[in-house]
């Protein structure tokens, strides 16, 4: 490193970095693995190397990227671009949970009733499916499933997906809690609630993956079980990950906590951990009122 301190004059630019390659040719390798997946030209084992590429990346680009900031390396304006970064990022996030909320809501709210005859589209129920009745949720007018009849069961709302949401709200106010211990000054405190935000979160991934099991094996609704199937999983499935990628980071930014990284003054890491943290949980009650509930 050329410098030991951040000169509050000049922006820190790093040089020769080679992340951001392996970042390119990890996403390549996933992206090239999933299309052998879907195609069924390989198993699932096609998704380990870029898999294994990401984490070597995530790993590497971090320990850089914190090795640079407890060496002193960041000024406040290098802290500026990473809020706004962050910022642009959620952001991002919002847009893409916002395209598939979207989707719901025109199978729901548009699509199924007309092909049930409702509106304007009063011909589709008469070329397409006569006798289709239009109510949600439905898996089409060709009951598709893994069952014979094309019947399904959905999963109650006031059931694991309750908890869950008190999970994450429980884990909302525990990193809360932990963000103020932090500029307090009082480092146990902070080790404990932030320990138990990535405990629950970690919970919440586990218990959902118990919520999946059943779904599959015993209510016969899959990803395949029609235009329901497909909109559960792709919303409570991207937010699963979210949720796992947040307790990580969360675990990550616990075990710097212990070896005394962050100030009550500066602590940047934490707070776009937290901030995600707080999306995540935002997005969970969209999810459980208009996916479980509603």
């Amino acid at each position: 490193m050329a410098q030991a301190h951040a000169d509050a004059n000049k922006y820190y630019v790093p040089h020769g970095s080679p992340w951001p390659i392996l970042g390119s040719t990890a996403l390549f390798c996933t992206v090239l693995g999933a299309a052998a997946y879907l195609n069924e030209w390989s198993g699932a084992w096609s998704f380990l190397p870029g898999a294994v590429l990401i984490a070597a990346m995530f790993f590497f680009w971090f320990r850089t990227v914190i090795g640079e900031n407890e060496s002193g390396m960041y000024n406040m304006a290098v802290d500026r671009s990473f809020r706004m970064g962050m910022i642009w990022f959620i952001f991002s996030e919002v847009m893409f949970f916002a395209a598939f909320f979207g989707a719901l809501f025109y199978a729901r709210t548009l699509s199924v009733p007309w092909i049930a005859g409702e509106g304007t589209k009063v011909l589709n129920k008469i070329y397409l499916w006569k006798d289709y009745v239009g109510g949600w949720p439905t898996n089409g007018p060709a009951h598709v499933g893994p069952r014979a009849d094309g019947s399904f069961e959905t999963i109650p709302a006031f059931g694991l997906p309750l908890l869950n949401t008190a999970i994450l709200l429980t884990s909302g106010l525990t990193v809360t809690i932990a963000h103020h211990a932090l500029r307090a000054g009082h480092r146990a405190q902070l080790a404990i609630f932030l320990a138990l935000t990535f405990l629950l979160g970690f919970t919440f991934v586990g218990l959902q993956a118990s919520e999946y099991h059943e779904a599959y094996k015993e209510l016969g609704l899959q990803l395949g079980t029609g235009i329901y199937g497909s909109t559960f999983f792709m919303l409570t499935g991207f937010h699963g990950l979210h949720v796992t990628v947040g307790a990580i980071m969360l675990l990550v930014i616990w075990l710097r906590c212990l070896k005394g990284h962050f100030t009550p003054g500066r602590h940047f890491a934490f707070e776009a951990v937290a901030w995600y943290w707080h999306f995540v949980d935002v997005v969970w009650l969209l999810l459980f009122i208009f996916v479980y509930w509603v």
